[in-house]
């Protein structure tokens, strides 16, 4: 029997040393199967292996001891039970996740869904070498995004709400960067030392912060014959429109610039890292970073002010302007940036971004809406 090995690796048909003998790789996204899906596996493992699989590393599963003549009527027998092969080689392999906030108390974002968006986009794409994304919940890093081409850690960007806090003081316990004070019933918040886990938020017992989830991504990692800690290019972010641009643009990349065989960080390497950071930091910064994009309509700077003036001067500003029109302010970090936000919101208006100038300043971007 004629076998095409290459075009059966492609469709997750791995060989074993034994002649026409493969481990059938199954598709797996984040590391969840249905119990059905199960019981098909269970049943092909039974009827055409020898009565067990093997879980990898990540979070796949494989069949071993395929015979190579039953290959079509393993497939359709999966099938009916919603089972599919994953694929191997030079090509976009599953998205791992852990269970995200679905369940777990600590993550930030929901990364089940995450990582069907991700599959549904790029699983299986045809690449110069393997490329892989890892989806984790939060600070913890169950996942250890860094070790993937592509690694997305959920995280969140919080609000004090000094109307609902008691001052008892336990998000001061509860931060492991020692990012927050309490000094006279009220809370500040060191944004240089915050690591945007948000468990000052999920340990407060009266819900006295708003919770903004978000990501942070790190490129280039891997594990292997090399390995390479994948590296943070840009500041925490909101924004799935944004995240999707990032990966587009890298995939895109790697599809562009690797060699066969390679690795991401290998191709960001012969390019460059200094050039292929800049390239991330510019689609960052136009859709984070930047307001150019948004008509400004007036603009007040409220640095010169002290707490509660600043939303005051805010306020008036928004008074004067239409409905529908964009007000950007220019506030200090500290009290403002923790205050002015929430009172805008508060005040039925809608926030479009909160832009850090990474120079102590913040611009709040504010479309009024009419009553």
């Amino acid at each position: 029997m004629a076998v095409d090995y290459a075009t059966l690796k492609k469709g997750g048909w791995m060989r074993q040393k034994q002649k026409n003998k493969f481990a059938l790789r199954v598709h797996v996204v984040g590391g969840t199967l249905t119990a059905e899906q199960l019981l098909g596996i269970q049943k092909v493992a039974d009827k055409y292996g020898h009565g067990y699989v093997h879980l990898t590393a990540r979070q796949s599963l494989e069949i071993p001891w395929m015979d190579a003549a039953d290959i079509e009527n393993i497939k359709k027998d999966l099938a009916e039970y919603g089972v599919t092969p994953s694929v191997c080689g030079p090509r976009v392999r599953t998205t791992t996740a852990c269970q995200g906030s679905a369940t777990c108390p600590s993550a930030c974002i929901d990364t089940q869904d995450l990582a069907k968006k991700i599959d549904k986009r790029y699983f299986a794409r045809e690449l110069p070498g393997k490329f892989k994304f890892g989806v984790t919940g939060c600070q913890n890093n169950c996942l250890k995004t860094e070790e993937n081409d592509i690694g997305i850690k959920g995280a969140e960007r919080v609000e004090w709400l000094s109307d609902k806090c008691i001052a008892c003081g336990v998000c001061v316990k509860a931060c492991r960067e020692n990012a927050i004070e309490l000094a006279d019933g009220k809370i500040s918040i060191d944004m240089d030392k915050c690591s945007y886990c948000g468990r000052c938020a999920k340990a407060c017992p009266v819900d006295a912060y708003d919770e903004h989830p978000g990501y942070i991504m790190s490129w280039g990692g891997l594990f292997g014959n090399h390995i390479h800690r994948g590296n943070q290019i840009v500041p925490f972010f909101e924004g799935e429109d944004t995240l999707f641009k990032l990966c587009d643009a890298t995939v895109d990349f790697f599809d562009k610039n690797a060699q066969p065989g390679d690795r991401l960080q290998f191709a960001i390497d012969r390019y460059g890292q200094d050039k292929f950071d800049e390239m991330i930091k510019k689609i960052y910064d136009e859709n984070i970073n930047k307001v150019s994009d948004i008509k400004v309509d007036e603009t007040v700077d409220i640095t010169d002010v002290v707490c509660p003036v600043t939303f005051v001067k805010t306020k008036v500003a928004l008074e004067e302007l239409d409905d529908g029109q964009i007000l950007s302010v220019h506030m200090n970090d500290g009290e403002p940036v923790q205050n002015v936000p929430r009172s805008v919101k508060e005040e039925g208006h809608q926030i479009l971004k909160l832009i850090d100038n990474e120079d102590g300043t913040y611009d709040l971007i504010v479309k009024k809406v009419g009553e």
